[in-house]
């Protein structure tokens, strides 16, 4: 498995080369993905700003996410996924955002079993969402296979 230092100096070689700029909206991670991508020297190149929007109140203050959408699915969800990537999109000087919010744990979240993760992926052609789960493996796993998967997301975009 490559580190997430690895994976995060990648990604910002291929933002550099394609001339990407990047912003993330977190939510289970905590600004952990923005951390993963600013310990890369050189990273203030493409990587724009990150927003930790945990609350509900921060996701419709600063993404735009509807009060409405967060009580009729809850935070984690695939139109709040979608809506915070396209509320980062607007609200930085991105061209790429990621977004991501889930269940980190311990324990399930009502209906929603902890390692439910759902990911937005934003650029100005469009939107795409993906839901994983990683299953109850601790909220620290849970939080670093996200870092992963969202920066392995970010690659394959940037690269594609």
């Amino acid at each position: 498995m490559i580190g997430h230092f690895d994976l995060a100096t990648q990604v910002v070689q291929a933002a550099k080369a394609n001339r990407v700029m990047i912003a993330t909206a977190e939510s289970c991670t905590g600004g952990m993905i923005a951390a993963s991508l600013t310990d890369v020297a050189g990273s203030s190149a493409v990587f724009d700003r990150g927003f930790v929007t945990y609350s509900y109140p921060a996701k419709t203050e600063i993404l735009n996410v509807s009060e409405e959408m967060l009580n009729e699915y809850g935070a984690v969800s695939e139109p709040v996924a979608r809506q915070m990537a396209l509320g980062a999109l607007a609200a930085s000087n991105a061209n790429i955002t990621i977004a991501v919010t889930g269940v980190a744990g311990p324990g399930a979240d009502g209906e929603k079993p902890e390692g439910l993760v759902w990911f937005g992926l934003a650029t100005t052609d469009g939107i795409e969402t993906r839901e994983r789960n990683f299953g109850p493996i601790g909220r620290d796993n849970v939080r670093l296979a996200t870092v992963e998967t969202a920066l392995t997301w970010l690659l394959a975009e940037i690269t594609d």
